[in-house]
């Protein structure tokens, strides 16, 4: 599975630098058993869903294998849209958080993202 996160959805100094991070992980119900590798992507425009939904897409494309299982991310970073609208953008398949497992997952991608950010600034 594919843990995403964006970082950096809010403007400074008038300008925004979203960076996100796709975590290509071999999960169980309550934790990270291997990292298979890891993806980021950045941009500068505003957050619509549209840009997030590519630069997402970009992350998971930047991974060193595709993913053979789901992307998988928390409700919000998608604005609370449905996850078959979302998952229109991704393959093999997306959803929302569910198990511990994927939770720790999307974790270790919000903290790769906010410090790939933080080398960016």
């Amino acid at each position: 599975m594919v843990g995403v996160d964006i970082s950096g959805r809010h403007e400074e100094d008038g300008e925004y630098l979203m960076v996100a991070a796709a975590v290509h992980a071999r999960v169980d119900s309550t934790r990270i058993r291997s990292v298979e590798g890891m993806g980021f992507a950045a941009a500068r425009e505003g957050p619509t869903l549209d840009a997030t939904l590519e630069l997402v897409a970009t992350a998971v494309g930047d991974l060193p294998t595709p993913p053979d299982g789901p992307i998988v991310a928390e409700r919000g970073e998608f604005y609370e849209e449905p996850a078959e609208r979302v998952g229109l953008s991704f393959r093999p398949e997306f959803k929302y958080v569910e198990s511990v497992g994927e939770r720790e997952t999307v974790q270790a991608a919000h903290h790769a993202a906010y410090a790939a950010r933080d080398l960016l600034l």
